[in-house]
C-alpha cells in the first residue's frame, strides 16, 4: 500500500491530466468551428428567448435585446459576439432608454430558441408594428425583409399600418434588425428611434390574426375623425357647386376651399397610406397652408371685413407669404443629404419655422379687428369668430410650444395633443374638439348668410319684377302714328331694369309731344321716379303744351321728391304742319341730319325749383331725320375703356340709321348704361306714317 503523500500525489496528478484533457477536447472544438468560420467569434447567446410550443399562436419578443449604435455588415450573421452590447426593450424607442436625440444607423440583436406545437405550420412569421424609421431585418444573417430604403437614396414612411414578413421554417436562430433613423427637425422631441412596440413571432395565421386585429382596433378608434371627414367631403362639394352657380358668392368658395383641405388631411395622415415621408412633409406643409389661408379669407367675409381694402390687401399678402414660407419649408427634406448636410438643413428649417407659425395668428388677428370696430354681427358669426379665436389660440401656441421641444423640454403640446375624451373608443384631442366646432360654426354662418342672401335676392327679384311691369307701362310696346313722319323707336336697359323713359303723347290740338328722359339710378326707385314724371306730363300735357312750360311746372312738382335724385329730360313738340318746337332740362341735345341742334343749356329737373327753362323752334323739310337719344348711346364703351365719342355719334346719325340700328351699334361697341332712341324722319306730302318699335 502507498503512503498517505504518494495517494495524494497520484490524485493531483490524475486531476491535473483530466483537466488537461477537457482543455484539449474545448480547443479541438474550438479550432473545428475556426476552420468553419474562421473571422468570427462565437459565444454564448446573450438573453436568449425560449419559444417552446410556438405555432398556434403569436409570441411576444418581449424582453431585453442587444442594442449598438453605429452599423457593420457582419452585427446580422448569427454567429457574431453580441454579448457585450447594450440591452434595450422593444416596447419604447431608444431615445426613451438612454439615447436621446441620436440619428443614424442602430441594430438590434434577439437570440431565438423555437420548438413547435405538434401539428402546427412549420413555417414562421413576423408582426412589426412600428419602427422609426427604416430597417431591414435579418434572419440567421438573410434579409427576409425591408420597409423603406436608408441613405444615401433614403425614403422612410410615418403613421403605417403593422408589417409582416416570413421567416421561413421553424429553426432556432438570430433575428437582426438594422435601424436607420432620420434627422431631427425643429419639431421632434428627440425621444423617438428604434422600435415602437412589441414585435410578435408565430405562425402566419396568427400573424394575420394578430395584424388584422391591431388594424381593427385603430380602425375602431377613428370613427369620430371619418366621420367628420365624410361630412367635410359633403359640405365641400354643394359648397364649390354652389360657388359654381353663382361665381360671386366668394364665401362658398372659401368654404369649398377650407373643407377640401380638412379632407385631405385624412388622405395624408388619417389612412396610413404609404406616402414617402419627403412627398408627405411636402403636401402637408401645403394643406395647411391653404387650410389656413381659406379660413382667413372665410373669417375676412363672415365678419364682414371684405370691404376694408387695406386689410385684404394684408391678408393676401400673409397668404402669398405663408404658402411660399411652407412650400419651402417642406422642400427642406427633398435636398437631405444631397445638397444639405443635417446641421444646414436643421438651420433652414428653423429660419423658415417662426415664419410659417407668425402667420398662423391671423385669425386671432382679424377677430380681434372685428371685435374692436364693434362690428354688427349676428350670433352665428360671433359664434365663428369665438371658435376661430379659440382654435387659432390653441394651435398656434401648440406649435410654439413645438418648437425646440427637446432643449425645452416643455409637456404643453403633448397635453394639448392628449386626448380629453373618447367617442365610441376613438380620441377626441383639444385641437380635433376645437377644429370640429370651429368647422360646424362657420358651416351655421355660411348655411345661414346663404339663406339671407337668398331672402334678399329673392326680394330684390320681387322688386326688379315690380319695376319691370312698373316699366312697361312707362315704356309703351305700341306707339301712336305721328302724322308726316316715320317714327322708330328702340329701348336697351344695361340691366333688369333701367332709368330710360319716353312717351308719345297725341294732343286735342292735333299735335302731338315726344318726351324722352333718363332717371339717375336703378331698380324700383328709379321706376317710381319715372312713374311721377311720366304721371305728371300726361296731367299737364293738353293745358300746357310747350315744352319750356310744361318742364318748368314739371320741375317744380319733382323738386324734393327724387329722394336726392334729378332727372334729364328733352320734350319735342310737333304741330299739324310738322313745326317743331323743342327744350332740354340738361339732356343731350337731339340731331338733325347728323348735326347736333344747338340749344341752351340749363340744369336737369328735381334740383332748383326756380329754374325757366326755353325753348327752340325750327321746321323740318322733307327727309330729314330727327333723332333723339339718352347719354347710354354716347357712354357705350369698349373692352379697352374708349368711350363712343360725340364723333362716332356725328357720323353714326350722319347715315340716317334707324332706332333700332343706332342701338345696335353702342351695344355692339360695349354698352354701359341704359340706351333709348328715338327717330322721326319726314315724309313727303301724302306719304304713309309708320311706326316701327323696338321696346
Amino acid at each position: 500500500m502507498l503512503p498517505r503523500s504518494a495517494r495524494a500525489l497520484s490524485l493531483l496528478i490524475t486531476v491535473l491530466c483530466a483537466f488537461f484533457a477537457w482543455q484539449f477536447c474545448i480547443q479541438s472544438s474550438r479550432a473545428e468551428t475556426s476552420q468553419k468560420q474562421p473571422d468570427i467569434n462565437v459565444a454564448p447567446p446573450a438573453g436568449e428567448l425560449v419559444l417552446n410550443g410556438l405555432g398556434k399562436g403569436a409570441a411576444p419578443l418581449d424582453g431585453p435585446w442587444q442594442f449598438h449604435l453605429g452599423d457593420d455588415p457582419s452585427w446580422a450573421s448569427p454567429y457574431f459576439d453580441d454579448y457585450f452590447w447594450s440591452q434595450l426593450t422593444a416596447d419604447k424607442p431608444w431615445g426613451l432608454q438612454g439615447h436621446p436625440s441620436y440619428t443614424g444607423f442602430a441594430w438590434y440583436r434577439r437570440h431565438i430558441n423555437i420548438s413547435t406545437a405538434p401539428g402546427a405550420s412549420h413555417e414562421i412569421a413576423l408582426l412589426i408594428p412600428a419602427i422609426d424609421d427604416v430597417y431591414e431585418i435579418y434572419w440567421n444573417g438573410k434579409l427576409v425583409g425591408h420597409f423603406g430604403h436608408t441613405p444615401p437614396h433614403w425614403v422612410y414612411y410615418s403613421g403605417v399600418p403593422a408589417q409582416t414578413y416570413g421567416l421561413g421554417r421553424v429553426e432556432s436562430g438570430v433575428l437582426a434588425i438594422r435601424v436607420w433613423k432620420a434627422p431631427l427637425f425643429s419639431t421632434d422631441d428627440g425621444t423617438a428611434g428604434g422600435f415602437e412596440a412589441v414585435p410578435m413571432i408565430g405562425g402566419p395565421r396568427a400573424i394575420a390574426d394578430a395584424k388584422a386585429n391591431l388594424d381593427f382596433q385603430w380602425l375602431h378608434g377613428q370613427q369620430f375623425r371619418f366621420a367628420l371627414t365624410s361630412l367635410c367631403a359633403l359640405v365641400a362639394l354643394l359648397s364649390l357647386l354652389s360657388w359654381l352657380r353663382d361665381r360671386k358668392e366668394w364665401v362658398l368658395f372659401w368654404m369649398a376651399m377650407f373643407a377640401s383641405c380638412m379632407v385631405s388631411e385624412i388622405f395624408l395622415n388619417g389612412l396610413r397610406l404609404p406616402i414617402p415621408f419627403a412627398t408627405f412633409t411636402f403636401v402637408s406643409q401645403v394643406e395647411i397652408s391653404v387650410r389656413e389661408m381659406s379660413l382667413w379669407f372665410l373669417l375676412l367675409w363672415l365678419l364682414q371685413l371684405q370691404s376694408n381694402r387695406r386689410l385684404v390687401v394684408l391678408v393676401r399678402k400673409a397668404a402669398l407669404i405663408s404658402v411660399v414660407a411652407g412650400v419651402l419649408d417642406g422642400l427642406i427634406i427633398f435636398l437631405y443629404p444631397s445638397l444639405l448636410r443635417e446641421a444646414q438643413a436643421q438651420i433652414v428649417d428653423a429660419a423658415l419655422t417662426p415664419l410659417v407659425i407668425f402667420f398662423e395668428g391671423m385669425p386671432l388677428i382679424l377677430v380681434v379687428y372685428a371685435f374692436l370696430h364693434r362690428k354688427s354681427l349676428d350670433s352665428a358669426r360671433w359664434t365663428a369668430a369665438f371658435f376661430a379665436f379659440a382654435n387659432g389660440m390653441v394651435y398656434f401656441v401648440q406649435n410654439i410650444a413645438y418648437q425646440g421641444i427637446r432643449y425645452t423640454h416643455w409637456t404643453l403640446a403633448d397635453k394639448i395633443a392628449d386626448p380629453l375624451f373618447h367617442v365610441y373608443d376613438s380620441p377626441v384631442s383639444t385641437i380635433l374638439l376645437l377644429r370640429t366646432l370651429l368647422f360646424f360654426s362657420i358651416l351655421y354662418a355660411v348655411l345661414r348668410n346663404s339663406l339671407e342672401r337668398g331672402r334678399r335676392t329673392a326680394a330684390l327679384e320681387q322688386e326688379y319684377e315690380s319695376a319691370r311691369g312698373l316699366q312697361r307701362v312707362l315704356v309703351p310696346s305700341s306707339l301712336p302714328i305721328i302724322p308726316g313722319f316715320t317714327l322708330t323707336s328702340a329701348y336697351r336697359p344695361a340691366q333688369q331694369v333701367g332709368g330710360d323713359f319716353f312717351q308719345i303723347i297725341p294732343l286735342e290740338s292735333g299735335s302731338t309731344l315726344v318726351v324722352l328722359g333718363d332717371v339717375s339710378g336703378k331698380g324700383l326707385m328709379a321706376a317710381m321716379a319715372v312713374s311721377l314724371i311720366v304721371g305728371a306730363v300726361r296731367a299737364l300735357a293738353d293745358d300746357y303744351p310747350g315744352p319750356a312750360l310744361l318742364l318748368t311746372l314739371l320741375n317744380r312738382r319733382l323738386c324734393g321728391r327724387l329722394q336726392g335724385g334729378f332727372a334729364t329730360c328733352v320734350i319735342l313738340h310737333v304741330n299739324a304742319d310738322c313745326e317743331c318746337t323743342v327744350a332740354s332740362a340738361g339732356h343731350p341735345a337731339p340731331f338733325i341730319n347728323g348735326r347736333e341742334l344747338e340749344m341752351p343749356g340749363a340744369l336737369p329737373l328735381g334740383i332748383s325749383p326756380g329754374v325757366i327753362y326755353e325753348e327752340s323752334h325750327f321746321s323740318v323739310e322733307v327727309g330729314d331725320h330727327f333723332s333723339l337719344y339718352t347719354d347710354g348711346l354716347l357712354e357705350a364703351r369698349n373692352p379697352s375703356g374708349e368711350l363712343y365719342s360725340f364723333a362716332r355719334l356725328e357720323s353714326l346719325f350722319a347715315r340716317h340709321p334707324s332706332a333700332a340700328q343706332a342701338t345696335q351699334a353702342a351695344v355692339n361697341f360695349g354698352q354701359d348704361d341704359d340706351i333709348t332712341v328715338l327717330t322721326l324722319t319726314r315724309l313727303a306730302a301724302g306719304g304713309e306714317s309708320l311706326v316701327l318699335n323696338l321696346a
